[in-house]
């Protein structure tokens, strides 16, 4: 009976969760577009934000998970949409920089480019890995230890098709403004290495995710709903 109910507990968590995290996301991008900079630019960095807001109540009903990877996924679209009100390029962390620290990032560590784009890649990578993971495990019936190598495989995968749409998208519908929307900078191995942000990001995360159940294990902490294999119908 203690362990349903910790279930159960669990579950209405994480539903409430998801629905703060939705409306989070939502109200985040319609307040981005306020005196927004680029605003040409900045719908084309949207479309991935509205259909996975569009994805996101029947994909999490459908396939519910644990606060832990819904907060990854929540985090993770969050930085986007503050990337993207300044497509990527001209995100102005010196500026803020500067106001609270007062330094300058890009004088400080020489920079020759604006790289919030290769944070995002990263943290695609760090962030990710956890959802897959537990989709892998408890609804795809993978076992635990080569979900691992599935959920690293997909960060490495989906990096490469969403560099490919990307590149697609810029050409067929930013025209001129080709270059800006693809935030290269200049940059001709921008999409190597973004990519190898987010391998770095899901190398990190999977060491992260193993010692952290391994630690669980070890102090005795049951295993949470969301990371248990669905029994097949």
């Amino acid at each position: 009976m203690r362990v349903m109910a910790s279930t159960l507990a669990r579950t209405e968590t994480s539903s409430r969760l998801s629905v703060f995290l939705w409306l989070s996301i939502a109200t985040a991008m319609a307040l981005s577009w306020i005196h927004a900079p680029y605003p040409d630019q900045m719908y084309l960095q949207h479309i991935p934000t509205v259909a996975v807001l569009i994805a996101w109540p029947f994909a999490i009903r459908r396939f519910p998970l644990s606060s832990a990877a819904l907060l990854c996924l929540g985090a993770f679209l969050l930085l986007h949409v503050l990337a993207a009100r300044y497509i990527y390029s001209y995100v102005p962390y010196d500026l803020w920089a500067q106001r609270l620290f007062g330094l300058s990032l890009t004088e400080r560590f020489h920079f020759r480019r604006n790289h919030f784009d290769r944070v995002v890649h990263f943290s695609f990578g760090l962030l990710w890995v956890r959802p897959v993971w537990e989709v892998c495990v408890r609804y795809l019936r993978v076992p635990r230890r080569f979900a691992y190598y599935t959920a690293w495989e997909f960060v490495l995968a989906f990096s490469m098709l969403y560099e490919l749409v990307e590149w697609g998208l810029s050409m067929a519908l930013a025209g001129p403004d080709a270059d800006a929307y693809n935030g290269q900078q200049g940059d001709m191995w921008d999409a190597q290495k973004d990519m190898s942000c987010a391998l770095l990001g899901a190398t990190l995360a999977l060491i992260i995710l193993s010692v952290t159940r391994r630690w669980r294990a070890a102090i005795g902490v049951p295993p949470n709903p969301a990371t248990l294999q669905k029994p097949l119908l």
